[in-house]
C-alpha cells in the first residue's frame, strides 16, 4: 500500500479539477456587485471598479460548501416545488436567491406546473448557510452576522421593487412583477455533523433601505480606497475574512517585510498613543472578565450536566492521566531483539548540573527566536 498527500495544485490532486470548474462559475466571474459581494465595503469597490484580483486564497472550504449548498437545494426543488436559485437584478446590484417561497395568492398567480407542493404562510425569501462546527454555537446563540442580514436584505428588497430578472428560466416569475416580500429566513447547515438550525425574521422595510444606503456609499465612490475596511486583517490568530479575500494584497498593502499588515493603520505617535489607550482598556476588561469566569467555574463544579435556559452544561476530562511505562517498554525492546536508545537525558543532566553548581553551556539555536512580547506599563507623569 502506498500512501500520498496532495497539496492543491499537484498533479493528481482533485481540487486542481474542483477549482479550475469554481472559476468558470458565472458568479465567479461577473463584474457586476452581487448582493454576496457586501460583506466589506472596501471589497464591494474593488468588484465596482472591476480591480484586477492580487490573490488567490484557498477556496476548498467554500468549493465545499457550494457542493453541499447546490445538492440540499436541488433536493428541496424536486421534493418540494420550492423556488431555487432565482435572479434578481437591478442597475447597481444583482444576486442569486436562494429559495423563494410563495405565499398561496402569489402562488396562484403561477401556471399550476410551477406551483408550489405546499404554499408558505407568507412570503419568504430564504438563505442557506453552511458553517462549520468551529462556528456552530456562534451561529446557534448570535444567528446572522451583519452582512449575512444585509445580503438577504438586498435579494428581498429587488424582489420588492423589481421582481425576478428577465433572464431564460425564469420569465414566467418574472412576469408577475415585484412581490411583497414579509419575512426573510436563514437556514443553517453545518458542515460536519448536518445539523440544522434556522432562524425567521420579519421582513423590515427599514433595515433594507439601510441595507440600500451601504451599496450607494459604495457606487458613490471614486476609488475603493475611500471605502473603510469592514474587518480587521489578515494573519491574526482568529482568521478573518481579509484572509480569503481576493484583493487582500492590495487592501492591506505598505507594511514591512515580516511584520504583521495592521502595522500600516498606525502613523504617527498620535495613533500609537490611541492604540496603547484602547490596548490597555481591553487587557482590563479581559482581566475582568476571566477573574469573573473563574468565580462562576467554581460555583458550577458541583452542578449536573443538563439544559439550563439558553445553555447546556457538559463536563469534558477528569479522567485518569497515562504516562510511558519506561522498564515495560525497555523489556519490550530486549524481548524483540530491538536496540534500547542509550541517548543522553539532556533535561536530566541539565538539572544534575544545576544543582551541583557546574554552569550549563548554551549556544545560539540557528534560525530560531523567543516569541516577542508586548509589555505596556503607565508612563511616569512629567513634572
Amino acid at each position: 500500500m502506498t500512501a500520498t498527500t496532495l497539496t492543491p495544485g499537484a498533479p493528481g490532486s482533485i481540487w486542481t479539477a474542483a477549482t479550475a470548474v469554481d472559476e468558470r462559475r458565472p458568479r465567479s466571474r461577473q463584474t457586476q456587485l452581487g448582493a454576496s459581494d457586501t460583506v466589506c465595503q472596501r471589497r464591494a469597490g474593488y468588484v465596482v471598479h472591476q480591480v484586477p484580483r492580487t490573490d488567490t486564497p484557498d477556496t476548498r472550504a467554500a468549493i465545499l460548501g457550494t457542493y453541499i449548498h447546490a445538492g440540499l437545494l436541488e433536493s428541496a426543488r424536486t421534493e418540494f416545488g420550492w423556488l431555487v436559485e432565482r435572479s434578481v437584478r437591478d442597475d447597481q446590484i444583482r444576486g442569486h436567491i436562494d429559495v423563494v417561497q410563495l405565499d398561496e395568492a402569489t402562488a396562484a398567480r403561477l401556471p399550476k406546473r410551477h406551483r408550489p407542493v405546499e404554499p408558505a404562510q407568507v412570503l419568504t425569501v430564504e438563505d442557506v448557510k453552511t458553517k462549520s462546527l468551529r462556528v456552530w454555537d456562534r451561529v446557534l446563540r448570535y444567528g446572522p452576522t451583519a452582512a449575512e442580514m444585509r445580503q438577504v436584505l438586498l435579494y428581498a428588497d429587488l424582489l420588492r421593487t423589481v421582481g425576478f430578472a428577465d433572464v431564460a428560466g425564469q420569465r414566467y416569475l418574472h412576469r408577475i412583477g415585484p412581490i411583497e416580500v414579509k419575512r426573510i429566513r436563514f437556514r443553517f447547515i453545518c458542515r460536519d455533523t448536518g445539523e440544522e438550525h434556522v432562524d425567521e425574521i420579519d421582513f423590515d422595510p427599514w433595515l433594507a433601505d439601510e441595507a440600500r444606503w451601504w451599496v450607494d456609499r459604495v457606487m458613490e465612490a471614486d476609488s475603493p480606497e475611500e471605502l473603510t475596511r469592514d474587518h480587521d486583517g489578515p494573519g491574526l490568530e482568529t482568521k478573518t475574512l481579509c484572509d480569503y479575500c481576493p484583493w487582500v494584497s492590495k487592501c492591506w498593502a505598505g507594511a514591512a517585510p515580516g511584520v504583521p499588515a495592521q502595522t500600516i493603520l498606525v502613523h504617527d505617535d498620535k495613533d500609537r498613543e490611541a492604540a496603547l489607550e484602547e490596548y490597555v482598556k481591553a487587557r482590563e476588561r479581559a482581566s475582568a472578565a476571566k477573574k469573573r469566569q473563574g468565580v462562576l467555574r467554581a460555583m458550577l463544579a458541583a452542578s449536573p450536566e443538563g439544559v439550563y435556559g439558553a445553555n447546556r452544561l457538559a463536563w469534558k476530562g477528569g479522567n485518569a492521566v497515562e504516562e510511558t511505562d519506561v522498564q515495560a517498554l525497555i523489556d519490550k525492546f530486549e524481548n524483540a531483539d530491538l536496540p534500547v536508545p542509550m541517548a543522553p537525558d539532556v533535561d536530566a543532566m541539565v538539572t544534575t548540573a544545576r544543582l551541583g553548581g557546574v554552569a550549563v553551556p548554551l549556544r545560539k539555536a540557528a534560525g530560531q527566536k523567543t516569541s516577542r512580547t508586548i509589555s505596556v506599563t503607565r508612563a511616569p507623569k512629567v513634572a
